[in-house]
């Protein structure tokens, strides 16, 4: 397996999400620990928001059902979240606030501890702890 040197020196990755149900995909970030840093509105209307949590961000846009409504999210894709806090701490508060866990927490065979959940959209998101790498 080969690697490759970065010539990117990114100072910020804020990967964005169209959802079908805005409201309902804010209460479920925030369920998870996140929180609304920006609001995006037109008219009164609220077309998206920028989550954060530590220096992590995650934008949540309205759908506007352009590509029709049946179109299916989430497929393929799984949002990582690191951090260093207790892995079973948070999966208790996420379940409180009534977000379902799919797994976990479970030790991890890389290391760290590890849950996995689906937002409302079927976007998968596993919360970790943070590991040592093998260098």
């Amino acid at each position: 397996m080969s690697t490759t040197t970065a010539t990117l020196n990114a100072t910020r990755l804020a990967p964005g999400i169209t959802v079908n149900d805005l409201e309902k995909s804010v209460a479920f970030y925030e369920g998870l620990g996140l929180a609304v840093d920006q609001r995006w509105e037109e008219e009164g209307k609220l077309l998206g928001v920028m989550l954060k949590g530590g220096n992590a961000e995650l934008g949540l846009t309205q759908d506007d059902w352009k590509k029709g409504k049946d179109r299916v999210k989430g497929v393929g894709m799984r949002i990582w979240i690191q951090t260093r806090q207790d892995i079973d701490d948070l999966a208790a508060k996420a379940k409180a606030a009534g977000v379902a866990i799919e797994s976990g927490p479970e030790a991890m065979p890389w290391g760290g501890r590890s849950f996995a959940v689906s937002d409302p959209d079927g976007f998968k998101v596993s919360i970790s702890s943070e590991y040592q790498s093998e260098k």
